[in-house]
């Protein structure tokens, strides 16, 4: 486990993408949530599997690549 990016909480990774102007859409029966928003014509969704939290550097680069941002920028949310 890495200090300088740990595992994120479900309630974390929901902040951050808050953050970036993220919106959830509503849920269809299933434990994944998808968060969305649409900057100059092009759409961003995020998929969040919440019972998977904490989440582990694989899911969270994931994460950050389907939200447009890399890693780091992602992580610098929490700040």
């Amino acid at each position: 486990m890495s200090s300088v990016y740990p595992p994120l909480t479900c309630k974390q990774v929901k902040q951050i993408l808050s953050s970036f102007g993220f919106n959830p859409r509503p849920q269809k029966g299933t434990s994944h949530e998808q968060w969305v928003k649409t900057v100059s014509g092009e759409r961003f969704k995020v998929t969040v599997d919440c019972p998977k939290a904490p989440f582990g550097q694989d899911l969270i680069s994931s994460m950050a690549k389907q939200a447009g941002v890399t890693k780091k920028v992602f992580y610098s949310a929490l700040k």
